[in-house]
């Protein structure tokens, strides 16, 4: 008989990876393990692995993490309250706050480094032992990451920019220091002067501590804008959980007790007033109201609750008091498996491996070898040990990638910059490479395509318009309803003041009845009009048929006996979202409506604002499975959303467009904020990406094309100090003009 063997699954907090290689070296020692699998994601820093109990331990899971040379650990359960971490509210256990530290020193200290080597009339009678002094700091302490992920890489037989920065600065600067001590560097009054010849020099007297200290420098500047943009990976969880309800009143013994929503028990009666939020899920045991539950599910109209009904935790209370009894608790609520969905999305999308770590694969190891090359050569060659070491660190300086420390983030700085005056958020240069292939775009309705909220958007009736919206505005506007809402302020837009209602009474599920300028007035269901014997004459029956054959709500009105009016209320599409769609098409996107509403709402929308393919009637946990399917035929996909049913699959999306009028747990599960809410700012922040991807394709191409060009003369022996100087520093020059080209771009009116 066979036994089934049971998986168990873990997630390990992962330290110590610089670049994508480091992801992809630990998740292959994973998967060698009998019994795991293992998926690595190096832009959320965790590890998530399957793996069988029989046959390794956590313990051995991380064992084999940190023999491959990197730190792993099982994430801290999440807090319940709100108390602060361990180390105050400014600890930053994710190491940026050493970074800094890195950065600031090698900054204030290569600075004037840089600036002696490069202006003659710096250079005092001892300058060059001040220039070793300040130096020392930035190559040991500041440069010390790169020198650590080196050693790593090469222990295991690995080289990536790290191993390439670590050799380049300290060639740079053990030769400097052999110039000093042994050669002619170090003669009171030496300078650098401007001879720009090439010609073969033994390099006794050639100083490169103005490269080491710059290089490393401009490097930790780009490495430290990185690892800000990655302390956010998990914010989209903690916006998540940070919806609920923080405190909540329970009925114990016929008293209100205040209680934070993490004591709750399964079985526990709560109060919720008009206005609340509800703590958990639930069933409602007493009292009736509207939810408004479109946060959760996309739904645009409240939903109307009475005893018997289930309701969600951290939906809106929109109505009257209730009373819900606990029916689940903690991490079984809908709320908190809709975290898990964006944890799990996040940690299952694929890493983005940087361009510049996938030429180092190869550009590192033929560069090394190339020095090596260089240094046989001319030993074998007669031209002495001297002259073949000048040569062999020449190659490893001018290969030390400064313009390509400068290549992403300048153009980076530069595109987030000018998108963030445009209404358009970046989070990160990983979210450019998606920008290029994605050929599908999903569309999330309410508030992305609609305006989420309710709006008065017709009115049918063969009386005086203005009468019919002061009465019926009148009486809607003493009501919390959302629809009610909607009524009134169409009301105060069009006639201005209401009067005031008398008698106004509340009419659970069917409307609002009272007495305004002395006529006894209904607004509401058609149930509510039977109740008093009123009936819809042919004319407003057909025009309420038809509104709700368009997904839309219809409320009659009646006075004085007899009905006068019917009121359309919908989620009104923006007035820009049809030309978005035209925009997106033009970008070769084909766009899908995806919504939680029913499907005569959404075939509405579609048809209105040109979008083809519709996908209605979706739960949140749906969404998902509808990305992963588009997908899994091939397409890559990305998706607009602003709610917080939309934050998974806005995380599992391979780009997720978050409109910055929607929540928290959207736009920080997003990889693109689109601040405005204006939908068309989606196809704006498609091609600014696309641009800034161009921009800093061409800068490492560039940056790359300096160095192969000038090894050829390094290898020979002729590249002296002054001309080294000048390519890094003119190919730094031209990166950085490249990257300010993105300043002039401009969002298409």
């Amino acid at each position: 008989m066979t036994t089934l063997t049971e998986s168990h699954e873990v997630e390990l907090a992962i330290g110590g990876m610089t670049c994508a290689s480091c992801a992809a070296r630990i998740e292959k020692k994973l998967n060698r393990m009998d019994g795991v699998e293992a998926t690595v994601n190096y832009a959320t820093e965790k590890a998530k692995v399957s793996y069988r109990a029989e046959d390794v331990s956590v313990g051995d899971l991380i064992a084999t993490v940190e023999a491959t040379g990197y730190t792993a650990q099982e994430p801290a359960p999440a807090r319940t309250d709100s108390a602060p971490a361990a180390g105050g509210a400014d600890a930053e256990p994710d190491g940026l706050r050493p970074l800094r530290q890195r950065l600031v020193t090698a900054v204030v200290l290569a600075l004037p480094v840089v600036a002696m080597a490069m202006v003659p009339a710096l250079q005092i009678e001892y300058w060059q032992w001040l220039s070793l002094t300040l130096a020392a700091p930035v190559v040991t302490y500041a440069a010390w990451p790169f020198h650590r992920a080196a050693w790593t890489n090469a222990k295991h037989g690995a080289a990536t920019m790290d191993t390439l920065i670590s050799v380049g600065t300290s060639a740079a600067f053990l030769w400097s220091l052999w110039a000093l001590f042994f050669g002619t560097a170090g003669t009171p009054g030496m300078t650098h002067a401007f001879e720009l010849a090439i010609a073969r020099g033994d390099g006794a007297g050639n100083l490169y501590l103005e490269a080491a200290a710059g290089v490393t420098a401009f490097l930790l500047a780009g490495r430290y804008f990185e690892a800000r943009s990655k302390r956010k990976a998990g914010a989209a969880l903690k916006a998540l959980l940070e919806l609920g309800a923080k405190e909540v009143t329970v009925l114990r013994d016929g008293r209100e007790v205040t209680l934070p929503t993490a004591a709750l028990q399964v079985g526990d009666r709560f109060l919720v007033r008009p206005g609340e939020k509800i703590a958990t899920d639930g069933t409602v045991v007493e009292g009736s109201s509207a939810v408004d539950a479109s946060m959760l599910t996309g739904e645009s109209v409240p939903v109307e609750v009475a005893v018997g009904d289930a309701v969600t935790g951290a939906t809106l209370n929109a109505g009257g008091r209730l009373v819900v009894e606990a029916t689940r608790v903690g991490a079984d609520t809908q709320l908190a498996r809709m975290a898990k969905l964006v944890e799990d999305a996040q940690n299952g999308k694929a890493a983005a491996q940087r361009l510049a770590d996938k030429i180092s694969a190869v550009f590192v190891p033929i560069v090394i070898g190339l020095a090596l090359a260089t240094l046989g050569f001319w030993l074998g060659n007669g031209a002495g040990l001297t002259a073949a070491f000048t040569a062999a660190v020449a190659v490893l300086i001018i290969a030390c990638p400064c313009a390509l420390g400068l290549a992403t983030p300048t153009a980076l700085m530069v595109g987030t910059g000018r998108g963030a005056q445009l209404g358009i958020l970046i989070k990160g240069p990983e979210v450019l490479e998606t920008t290029r292939t994605v050929d599908t775009i999903v569309l999330d309705k309410t508030g992305t395509v609609t305006t989420g909220r309710m709006t008065l958007i017709g009115v049918h009736t063969s009386e005086d318009e203005s009468d019919v919206l002061r009465l019926a505005g009148a009486l809607e506007h003493a009501s919390e309803h959302p629809i009610a809402r909607a009524v009134a302020e169409g009301a105060q837009q069009k006639v201005g003041v209401l009067p005031t209602p008398e008698d106004f009474a509340n009419v659970a599920g069917l409307g609002v009845q009272g007495v305004v300028e002395g006529h006894a007035v209904l607004v509401g269901r058609r149930k509510l009009l039977a109740e008093w014997a009123i009936h819809l004459p042919a004319e407003l029956e057909r025009a309420m048929t038809e509104a709700e054959a368009t997904g839309r709500t219809a409320i009659a009105v009646a006075w004085d006996g007899a009905a006068r009016a019917v009121l359309e209320v919908a989620d009104a599409v923006k007035e820009t979202s049809p030309e978005a769609i035209r925009r997106l098409r033009a970008l070769g996107l084909t766009p899908i409506l995806l919504t939680g509403d029913n499907r005569a709402v959404a075939g509405s929308v579609a048809a209105e604002v040109g979008i083809d393919e519709v996908i209605a009637e979706v739960l949140p946990e749906d969404k998902v499975t509808v990305v992963k399917r588009l997908q899994a035929e091939g397409r890559s996909v990305a998706m607009v959303g602003d709610g917080v049913n939309d934050a998974a699959a806005l995380a599992q999306a391979d780009l997720g467009l978050a409109m910055g009028t929607g929540t928290d747990a959207a736009i920080e599960a997003g990889d693109l904020t689109l601040v405005r809410g204006d939908l068309r700012a989606a196809a704006e922040a498609i091609r600014l990406s696309r641009k800034t991807l161009g921009t800093i394709r061409t800068n490492l191409f560039w940056a790359f094309a300096y160095n192969v060009a000038a090894l050829p003369l390094a290898a020979a022996g002729l590249l002296n100090p002054m001309i080294a100087g000048a390519a890094m520093a003119f190919s730094s020059v031209f990166v950085v003009g490249n990257s300010l080209r993105l300043r002039a771009f401009r969002a298409r009116s």
